[in-house]
């Protein structure tokens, strides 16, 4: 668990909720709940620091940039929610893409007998 330093609130990072998934690209032959997937999903060692207003970050990045988590409020345990944004991140089609492939991968080997 992180420690916190002064004015630091926990946070956990979730599955993307209807607000960040909507309308985020899902290619065709995989089912929509795979959208809402997020690397880091369930991640809870994490510490965010309020503004200069007390205002936590809109978004928070995660590797280099290129994965995106939205604020979605607290919980019931007073951490900080932020909840995997797929619009908002630059890798999701390359992710869904390679997530696709394995989707197919299983039918071929599924229509072949396989497992």
């Amino acid at each position: 668990m992180a420690t916190l330093l002064r004015g630091e609130v926990r946070a956990i990072l979730q599955p993307a909720g209807l607000a960040q998934y909507q309308d985020a690209y899902c290619p065709p032959g995989v089912p929509f709940a795979e959208v809402r997937r997020g690397p880091f999903d369930g991640k809870a060692d994490i510490a965010v620091r309020p503004d200069a207003d007390g205002e936590l970050p809109k978004v928070m990045t995660f590797g280099g940039g290129r994965v995106a988590y939205e604020y979605d409020g607290r919980d019931g345990q007073g951490r900080a929610v932020y909840r995997y944004a797929p619009r908002l991140s630059p890798s999701h089609r390359d992710v869904m893409n390679g997530v696709a492939e394995v989707y197919a991968e299983h039918a071929l080997n599924k229509a072949k007998g396989g497992q």
